[in-house]
């Protein structure tokens, strides 16, 4: 038999090197919260991290981005970085993170078939102590968007309602009896708007004037959310079948699910699209259709020719181009005077 040239000259030095690159990645997938992990890790600090989830906390911070561009109002001075930062660290980290604790607190046992290495059926943590980082996230969130309704002299606490109510929707969509995620539509939905109305709402509230029209053109830029939430759908389809937890993937089949996802990503994306072409903002509108392109190549090179073993692949190549969408569309509302305040 013909030896293997690479394994010949693979020395013990660079098998251990290649195992311990690939033990480290591994830990860091697993600190970011995203899919993939080894067990055995024992920080108090890095296992509460996990619970955490970093990786979903930069859609939040982006969504803040946009919403302070739509605003109109911010400029680049040192007390409007210093409250768009305040406010992202509220969108991401404190919220988000509570958001993500308490869909692992109630999760548990859908981890243990989907991720059992997450800390909470690993046992690397106990229910007690994460409980505590609920509640120490969700006041700690509150209380900064308190800070920021002072900052921005608002009569009436805008900042605060938006995360009390973006709150309450986290825990109805983990929390039973009505544990939204059981209905793959309105859980996300709800995950979808979490994502991208929410956090735009709270950038352009602290720096402007909320109103209509970015209400209801980010409630339907949403839908686009609720695709991009159905792609984690597709990790978990064994555990949702085995709880009766009725994701698009197991209502529909992978295949069909992968279309709908798709579809809702790319045709409210085109809308936004259409919207700016309506309103005579056709260089932003083209921008937007090139963001739409490479998302759409990606869908064929790997969404939907297997969604199960691409989705990763496939939020990390085709995500940017959907949050860098989400900015021009901000920076068109920012510069259309009517919406201006």
């Amino acid at each position: 038999m013909a030896e293997n040239p690479s394994s010949a000259n693979s020395t013990p030095a660079d098998v251990t090197t290649d195992a311990q690159e690939a033990s480290e990645g591994s830990k860091a997938r697993q600190l970011l919260g995203m899919k993939g992990a080894v067990d055995g890790e024992t920080s108090v600090w890095k296992i509460r991290l996990q619970l955490m989830k970093p990786i979903t906390w930069i859609p939040l911070i982006w969504g803040v981005l946009c919403g302070a561009a739509s605003s109109g109002h911010f400029v680049w001075s040192v007390d409007h970085v210093l409250a768009a930062l305040a406010c992202m660290l509220m969108a991401g980290p404190l919220l988000t993170g509570y958001t993500q604790t308490i869909n692992d607190y109630y999760d548990r046992e859908l981890d243990a078939i989907n991720e059992p290495y997450r800390p909470i059926p690993s046992g690397a943590i106990g229910l007690g102590q994460v409980q505590v980082q609920i509640w120490v996230l969700l006041l700690g969130g509150i209380t900064v968007s308190y800070g920021l309704d002072r900052w921005a002299n608002h009569t009436f606490p805008i900042l605060m309602a938006l995360a009390i109510g973006g709150s309450i929707v986290s825990y109805i969509y983990s929390a039973p009896p009505l544990k939204l995620k059981q209905n793959g539509w309105l859980g996300n939905y709800a995950l979808g708007a979490s994502y991208i109305a929410l956090p735009w709402w709270a950038g352009h509230a602290l720096f402007g004037q909320l109103n209509v029209t970015v209400i209801i053109l980010t409630l339907l830029y949403s839908m686009a959310g609720l695709g991009i939430a159905v792609v984690n759908d597709f990790k978990s389809v064994e555990g949702d079948e085995a709880l009766g937890l009725k994701s698009l993937p197991v209502m529909f089949g992978v295949g069909t699910a992968a279309w709908i996802c798709v579809l809702m990503i790319d045709i409210f994306q085109a809308g936004m699209a259409a919207y700016l072409i309506a309103i005579h903002k056709n260089l932003y509108a083209v921008l937007l259709i090139l963001m739409i392109i490479p998302q759409i190549t990606f869908q064929d090179m790997y969404f939907l020719r297997d969604p199960l073993a691409n989705d990763v692949k496939y939020q990390a190549s085709a995500q940017p181009f959907l949050v860098i969408g989400m900015l021009i569309l901000g920076l068109a509302l920012g510069h259309t005077d009517y919406l201006v305040s």
